[in-house]
């Protein structure tokens, strides 16, 4: 059965960095690499909403209020995601989720995904 476990989160001051991961089982490394991969994230009391995206390819795409920020990537050979977030802000405080599905087109940040992880928490302080 597939599954995404996310690390990495935890606190951090207002300006600073922090890489999370997204590590997946239960794909073999073809199904990975065909896989588009997200994250999303949820802030309390608002709803969840999309981050950046990496297609199949690794073309990326991002929301407006992380771009220059935050940087996406994935490792095909390792079955892992990553997202690089630098300069960060209090607002940028929430769950963050790691999401999947399969695609061969262009992935988009906003794409409904079919598989999610359980989150991993990150708290910007001022």
């Amino acid at each position: 059965q597939a599954q995404l476990v996310e690390s990495g989160g935890g606190s951090v001051q207002d300006g600073g960095s922090m890489r999370l991961s997204c590590a997946a089982s239960g794909y073999t490394g073809y199904t990975y690499s065909k896989l588009c991969m997200g994250w999303f994230r949820q802030a309390p009391g608002k709803e969840r909403e999309g981050v950046a995206a990496i297609s199949s390819d690794g073309s990326t795409s991002y929301a407006d209020p992380v771009k220059g920020r935050f940087t996406v990537s994935r490792d095909n050979a390792k079955n892992t995601l990553y997202l690089q977030m630098n300069s960060l802000k209090p607002e940028d405080t929430a769950m963050y989720y790691c999401a999947a599905r399969y695609s061969n087109s262009f992935c988009r940040y906003y794409d409904a995904m079919s598989a999610w992880g359980q989150g991993t928490p990150v708290t910007v302080s001022s």
